[in-house]
This record gives C-alpha cells, sequence and structure tokens, in this order.
C-alpha cells in the first residue's frame, strides 16, 4: 500500500495544545535543525549530490517578499531531495554589493560630517569591514525564520579571502587570454555615485522632460534636429540621415554650422537613423550617447566630452561651471535669442534611466574602462542551452535568453568605488600594464601603482557555483557538488547574473556549465497584480505577516501561487487562508491522535480494510505520484493545490468523518481505521513538510515518535490502487453532497435532525448507513414516517419527513421565483448565442463568458425542478 509503515519507531503520544501556536513553536525549531546539523553536506558522502545555491543578498539588504517567494521555493525543494536521500547543499551567502554598501557607509559618516575622502581609501575599506560586522547581513537572521535549510558552516561572502583568490585567478586567465582589455567607451554614469553602472542598476521610469526641435546650419544647409537633452548639443560631431532619404541628399558631405559654438559639423548618411521618425534628422554627439558612439565609430567622428564626473558643463564658453540641468534651460534660452528654436514640447513624458541606489538620473558618458570581450564566452553560454547540457524552465523562456546572449555587447567591468574587488593591474612608470595573478608579487618600485577601480559586483557573482566550492583549487566539495542540480531564480535577472554565471563557470570549469537546470519564477505583486514598492504604498514586510500568521502561512501562500515564471499576486487575506490551513491540519492530528491514529506496525492486510481505509491508501498514492511528478516540473502552485485538497478535503473532511462512527464503536474496526488514519497522516505530513516545515515537524514527531521530519524518508508510491474503493466512496459523497445542498436549499439548520428512510440495498455503500446518517443528521424514519421528498442519488435513495421543518407553501413561491429568474438568464443568453453578427463582433472570451451563463443557467434550472418535484404538496 505504501512503503513507509515501518520506517520509523512510534512513541507514546504526546497531547497537542489544544491550539497551534507558530512563534513558540518555529524559533526552537529551527534553532534545534542547524544544531543537529540537517542542514550540512558532506563532501565524502556516497549519497548522490544535490546542490543549489542561494542568489546571495545584499550584505546591505532586509528580507523582502521576493527574497521569501524565492527562498520557500529553494528550501521545499532541497527539504524533499534530503529526505529522498541526496546529499544535499545549499549554499548560502551574501554579495559585497559595492555601491549600495559604500553609500550606507558614506552616509553614516556623512552625519560625521566627514566623506571617504577625508578617511583615505585604506581607512575607509577597513569602516565598510567594520560596518559590514556590526550591521550588515541582517538577512541572515530573517532566513532563520523563514526557515531556510541552508549549510551554514558554508556560508561564503563575495569579498572573502578564498571568493577573492577565485576573482584575481579568472581575471587573469581572461587577460591573458585576451578577453579582457581597457577601452574608452559609452557607459551609464551617476554623477552621485561618482561611478559606472551595469545595466541591471539602471531603472527606468517616465519622466516629464521637454522635446525641443532646433535649426543648426544657415540658409539652403539648414536641418532641423529635436532632442530631450538640449544641453548635449555643445558635443555635437555631426548630424546624421539615412542614405534613402531624398529630403536630405543635397546635404550628405556637407559641413554646417553648430549654433553657440564656433564649429562646423558634417552630415553623415547612416542606416542607424529611422526617416519616418520625427525630422528624419539626428544629432550625433558620441561621447554622450550610445547610438551616437556607435556611429561616430563608423564614421571616424571625434568624440567630444562636454561635462565633468559630476555632470557639470565644462565645455569652454558661457555655460561652463554650469550643472547639465542648468545648461538645459540656458542654451534653449540662447538658441531662442537666435531664433533656432523650431518648436518646444513640455511636458513630454519619455522613459529615463535612474541610478537605482540613489535615484540621480544617468548620464551616458565616454570613459576609459575595463571590458570582458564576451563574443566568444556568450557563445559557449548560447550553445549550452541549445544542445540540452542546460535546460530553462519554462521553455518558453528558452527565446528570451537566446535574444540576449545572441546579442550581447561587451560587458564594463569597472566600477570607480573603493569598496570591492580591485583591479589586480598595476602602472608602470614608462607606461607598463601587469596584470597579477593570485600567486605572483605586484611589481614595487618608484612609480608603479595600481589600478583605482574595483570590479563590478556582478563579475565575483558570477563566480557563485563554483568559488564558493573552492575554486580554483580542486577541492572535494568542488568534485562532489558541482555542478549545481538546479539554479532557482527570477526571470528578471536571466539576463544579468544567470548568463554571467553560465559564461564564467563554462569557461572555468572546461565547458561543465555551472547547473543543469535553470527555474525561472516570477515576481511577487499585491493582490491586484501591481508590483510592489513603497511609493505605491503596497509594500509588505514580510516578517510583519510571519509575527502574525506564521512562517508557515507565508510559505504556503507563496508556493501556493507559484506557477513556472508567471508573477504571483499575493494579498493578507491569502495568507490568514493559509493560518487557517495549518490550524486544520493540526486539530485533525490531534482528532487522529485522540481517536487511535498510530505508525505501530504494518499495515493491516487489505482484506480487513473497510472500503473507505481502501479509498483513502489508494487516493494518498495517487497523491504521492502526482506531487512527485508535479515537483520534477517545478510545478509548485499545482503541488501546493494538490496537498492542499488531498489533506483538508479527502483526509480531514471525508476520512475523518467517514470514520468517526468507526471509531465511536470502537473494537477492530476502530483499530484498522486509527492504523489506516496514523499512516495517512505519516505521509501527509511528509509530504507537506517541505513548504510548511514547522508545524509538519511539531505533528509528525508527536506522532511517530520518530526523530525527526527533516530527515525521515521522503513517502514512495507503492502502486497501491483500489478502483472500486474510489467509486464507491465517490458515489457516498454523491449522496451526501447531494443531501446537503438539498437541506441548505429547503433552509434547514445544518444540526438539525430530519427523519429519513435510507434505501441503500444494493448499492456499493450499503454499509455506510451509519456514517450516512451521523453525517448527514438523519434519524430512524419511525412509525408515523411520512415521505415527503425523495431523493434518487447515484443509485440509493433518500426518503426524507419534512413535515412541520418547512413552510412547504412559501418555499414552493420562493423556488418558483428562482425558477424563472434562471429561464429568463437562459433565454437571454440563447438570444445571444444565437445571433449571428454578436458572435462575428464579439471576443472569444466575451462569448464563453456567456456560454458559461447557459450552462449555469441549465444546471440551476434542473437543481430548482428537482427541489419542487421534491417537496411535499400542501
Amino acid at each position: 500500500m505504501t512503503e513507509n509503515a515501518q520506517q520509523q519507531p512510534s512513541a507514546p503520544h504526546t497531547e497537542l495544545p489544544t491550539q497551534y501556536a507558530p512563534a513558540d513553536v518555529e524559533g526552537p525549531l529551527y534553532e534545534r535543525w542547524v544544531e543537529r546539523g540537517y542542514f550540512e553536506a558532506d563532501a565524502k558522502s556516497d549519497k548522490p549530490p544535490y546542490t543549489i545555491v542561494i542568489p546571495p543578498p545584499n550584505v546591505t539588504g532586509s528580507l523582502h517578499l521576493g527574497h521569501a517567494f524565492e527562498h520557500t521555493l529553494i528550501d521545499a525543494l532541497t527539504r524533499r531531495k534530503r529526505m529522498q536521500g541526496f546529499e544535499t547543499l545549499w549554499q548560502p551567502g551574501m554579495d559585497h554589493a559595492g555601491i549600495a554598501t559604500q553609500n550606507v557607509v558614506e552616509r553614516e559618516l556623512g552625519k560625521e560630517g566627514k566623506s571617504r575622502h577625508d578617511l583615505g581609501r585604506e581607512a575607509f575599506v577597513e569602516r565598510v569591514w567594520q560596518w559590514k560586522g556590526e550591521s550588515g547581513g541582517q538577512i541572515s537572521g530573517q532566513m532563520r525564520r523563514l526557515g531556510d535549510g541552508v549549510a551554514w558552516s558554508r556560508e561564503r561572502f563575495t569579498m572573502d579571502e578564498g571568493l577573492s583568490q577565485a576573482v584575481q585567478t579568472i581575471f587573469k586567465r581572461l587577460y591573458d587570454d585576451e578577453l579582457i582589455y581597457r577601452a574608452e567607451r559609452i557607459i551609464n554614469w551617476c554623477p552621485r555615485c561618482l561611478t559606472a553602472i551595469s545595466d541591471i542598476e539602471v531603472e527606468y521610469q517616465d519622466d516629464d522632460g521637454e522635446l525641443v526641435s532646433m535649426k543648426y546650419g544657415d540658409g539652403d544647409d539648414t536641418i532641423v534636429v529635436a532632442t530631450t537633452r538640449a544641453e548635449t548639443m555643445l558635443g555635437d560631431t555631426a548630424v546624421a540621415v539615412h542614405p534613402d532619404d531624398e529630403r536630405y541628399k543635397h546635404l550628405v558631405g556637407k559641413e554646417i554650422r553648430l549654433p553657440l559654438t564656433d564649429r562646423s559639423i558634417p552630415v553623415v548618411a547612416d542606416t542607424h537613423v529611422d526617416p519616418e521618425f520625427g525630422t528624419g534628422a539626428v544629432k550625433v554627439t558620441p561621447a554622450h550617447d550610445p547610438n551616437d558612439f556607435e556611429i561616430g565609430q563608423r564614421h571616424d567622428l571625434p568624440a567630444i566630452t562636454i561635462m565633468d564626473e559630476h555632470a557639470v558643463i565644462t565645455a569652454h564658453g558661457p555655460f561652463q561651471g554650469l550643472d547639465r540641468l542648468e545648461a538645459r534651460s540656458a542654451i534653449v534660452a540662447a538658441l531662442r535669442a537666435e531664433g533656432r528654436i523650431v518648436a518646444e514640447k513640455r511636458p513630454y513624458v519619455h522613459s529615463v534611466g535612474h541610478c537605482s541606489r540613489c535615484k540621480t538620473t544617468i548620464e551616458p558618458r565616454l570613459s576609459m574602462q575595463w571590458w570582458v570581450k564576451v563574443g566568444p564566452l556568450a557563445k559557449a553560454a548560447g550553445d549550452a542551452v541549445r544542445d540540452g547540457r542546460v535546460k530553462i524552465h519554462p521553455q518558453e523562456m528558452e527565446k528570451r535568453y537566446f535574444d540576449w546572449v545572441d546579442n550581447l555587447h561587451d560587458w564594463c567591468i569597472s566600477r570607480q568605488l573603493w569598496w570591492g574587488h580591485r583591479i589586480p593591474v598595476w602602472y608602470g612608470p614608462n607606461g607598463e600594464v601587469v596584470c597579477v595573478g593570485p600567486d605572483e608579487e605586484a611589481p614595487t618600485g618608484e612609480g608603479w601603482r595600481q589600478d583605482t577601480d574595483v570590479l563590478d559586483t556582478w563579475f565575483s557573482s558570477g563566480l557563485w557555483p563554483f568559488s564558493t566550492l573552492g575554486w580554483p583549487e580542486q577541492t572535494e566539495s568542488l568534485a562532489k557538488f558541482y555542478p549545481n542540480s538546479v539554479l532557482v531564480t527570477g526571470y528578471d535577472i536571466l539576463f544579468f547574473w544567470v548568463a554571467r554565471m553560465m559564461m564564467f563557470g563554462l569557461y572555468a570549469m572546461d565547458g561543465t556549465p555551472p547547473f543543469h537546470t535553470i527555474a525561472l519564477h516570477g515576481m511577487v505583486r499585491d493582490q491586484f497584480g501591481k508590483k510592489m514598492s513603497k511609493s505605491f504604498g503596497n509594500a509588505v514586510n514580510p516578517l510583519d505577516w510571519m509575527d502574525k500568521y506564521g512562517s508557515d502561512a507565508l510559505r504556503f501562500t507563496l508556493a501556493r501561487g507559484a506557477n513556472p515564471g508567471v508573477d504571483v499576486p499575493i494579498g493578507e487575506d491569502w495568507v490568514q487562508g493559509s493560518r487557517n490551513f495549518a490550524n486544520k491540519i493540526w486539530n485533525a492530528t490531534r482528532f487522529a491522535l485522540m481517536n487511535g491514529a498510530t505508525v505501530d506496525g504494518p499495515l493491516p492486510e487489505t482484506a480487513k480494510l473497510s472500503a473507505t481505509d481502501r479509498w483513502i491508501l489508494s487516493r494518498l498514492n495517487s497523491v504521492v505520484a502526482e506531487v512527485d511528478a508535479l515537483y520534477e516540473d517545478f510545478q509548485f502552485a499545482k503541488l501546493s493545490d494538490a496537498l492542499f485538497h488531498f489533506a483538508w478535503d479527502e483526509v480531514f473532511d471525508w476520512y475523518v468523518e467517514l470514520s468517526k462512527t468507526t471509531f465511536m464503536a470502537g473494537g477492530e474496526p476502530a483499530k484498522v481505521s486509527g492504523r489506516v488514519l496514523g499512516e495517512v497522516l505519516d505521509v501527509t505530513l511528509k509530504l507537506l513538510h517541505p513548504i510548511v516545515p514547522f508545524v509538519t515537524e511539531t505533528l509528525w514527531t508527536t506522532l511517530t515518535g520518530g526523530e525527526s521530519v527533516v530527515v525521515a524518508e521522503w513517502p514512495k508510491d507503492s502502486g497501491f490502487r483500489d478502483t472500486a474503493a474510489e467509486q464507491e466512496i465517490e458515489s457516498l459523497q454523491s449522496v451526501i453532497t447531494e443531501v446537503r445542498r438539498f437541506r441548505a436549499d429547503q433552509g434547514l439548520q445544518p444540526g438539525q435532525r430530519v427523519p429519513a428512510r435510507l434505501t441503500l440495498d444494493g448499492t456499493p455503500f450499503a454499509a455506510h448507513e451509519a456514517a450516512v446518517r451521523q453525517l448527514l443528521r438523519l434519524t430512524p424514519e419511525g412509525e408515523e414516517f411520512s415521505a415527503t421528498a425523495t431523493l434518487p442519488v447515484a443509485g440509493a435513495t433518500v426518503a426524507l419527513d419534512l413535515s412541520g421543518t418547512i413552510d412547504v407553501v412559501a418555499e414552493r413561491k420562493r423556488l418558483a421565483k428562482d425558477l424563472a429568474a434562471a429561464e429568463k438568464e437562459k433565454a437571454q443568453a440563447n438570444a445571444k448565442l444565437g445571433n449571428e453578427a454578436f458572435l462575428a463582433k464579439a471576443p472569444d472570451n466575451v462569448v464563453d463568458k456567456i456560454r458559461g451563463r447557459l450552462a449555469k443557467a441549465d444546471e440551476d434550472i434542473a437543481r430548482i425542478q428537482n427541489q419542487l418535484e421534491s417537496l411535499p404538496h400542501a
């Protein structure tokens, strides 16, 4: 029947409190798990490995719902694999988060009236390490609150000694292979943080700006261009038009005067220009726009930098020293005075990039930076998915992955910060450039200096799957746990973190990808599907919900919404509903323990089992198989839903209720059902444990006397199925459900007892009469019994004596009114569905909705007519 009947000894049952109090249970339980080493991983083990790395949270961060969601999914996967006998490693750690951490410490210094320059580089970095030790990493404690089963003894930090060695090693190898180089290119520049930032650190939002159209040139050589950044015109070195645009063919190759300057600039023909957009002519500022930079490269145009690192104008003339926004207004005014403004549109809403850390508007800037040549690395990352070595789940996300890696630009990896991995390159007094590996001595002597920049945070986090295992040393952990089994992460960083790990993993590990599967999930949103944000007023601190409802409730809610690659809506009502589910599990287990549920000994022979027992064991094995299949497909929402309905509906609402008469009667049948109920609860609690670990641990250890469900054996489907028993109980459920519905329709109170005659002979559930009467509150018929309502259901007949219980005349009147309304609804739906003109124009979802209304009306009519026929005649 099931294969776990004798997995653990049973101890005398400890009485459970009447109510489940998560706050009293969760903290002590988690510390016990950690103390016993359940989450640690042994590289010497002969068990098969199962490895997942945590997407390293920022050292400055705290637990938000996105973390809680992702961690819940990873924890569920690793807890199940641990129970299945795998040597399971969930690798924890944190990212040093260069810009974010430096900003935090600089703000602290600001409170003291100091800047990092007052301290100097070395002292400032020491101050950051001090902050990290005292205040950083609060998320670790919050992960414990959530129940994260990570191997804490292996916790890593992207700036620790081992990872620093890995960073220096791969930089040196890439440099020697000519895959790292230094060049002047356009980058995202933050004038507040004073550093280049990556694309993922740029947040785009719609801002109110201005679109200004202005005339360049004079007389017949006039051309009109439009811009939202008028100040950059000081750095224009060309105007570009499309080669096929007849309007400007006479100007291509000519020089026209650039207003407000003493320069002339050429008109060039470039296919990048869209002749249908605006005037079909664009100003070209190679030093301050990425597209213009590319045009400048193609046409050998000079690149004139007109702003400094603070976004202050440096170009000679009256605008020198002005902030870029001040200069914008001043330049438009000057152009207007010369009669060169053709049109001004204000406000002009357009998408503008902002620094994700300080919200300053990003300035594209030509700058000398270090770059990774991603071409061969990106090709390898694409090939690993194309040839099946790495699978992306859901598969439809593959296209987005290929769109990205097949079109990657070289990656700017240098940052103008002090906190981070310093670039291991030294410059000599005579122009020498030396890249130093971890085992090499840096050059010394007069005039030698190290590059002042540090590496992009994504550079070190891109090494995470193997650097955390000891690479570049060939450690036992690296041999055992690389490659990772699966990467669980959001689709929003598929292009950034995931692609970088793929490139570095394949490069460093001789073509072995860093993971077998990339399982992508969506973003957590509010119950209306809106992005959560403090500015929207809908952001939620998950700790608040855990305090109020328990960690299990939050975890179950998040898992139940986790469809692969799809955003997850969540609201407090749903967490409250999950808390109710945890309470239901608790109360049902208490009832079971009080009524003899046990895991002692093997299950009784099939011949000794009632149909109810055989039904629930058959369903139990089906659910084990279903949950296993859904786990392998990362269908967390579906498996959570399957477990919810099996536990609540089938086990607690049906099996327990149908078995109550057996337990009350006592004797051997009660012992048999007690053993079956113990088995069902044992397996159900194990199946639920990866998602709701705390309540299941408490209940399972109480039920079984076992050490911990964390290290219990995962249930297996024994293959036992009893179709006949399932059909029998389904028919019985139909009888009970139909009579309950009839009672409710007649306005009878749930506890109101009604005389009834049950004709169950000849049906497959004649033995269930006591349970049927108990569940339906039906008393024996008696001598004066009069069948005023008869319900034929599933081959059985239930005759009820409703004399004196309802007002028949009033009930007939009410039902007649409901029948008329249902028939009217049916007529309206039929009229629309019979209208060809309507069907031709209406969207499919509207037509489907009307068809649904028709089907519902038909059901209501049949139900009401049946009720009318069942009523006694007045």
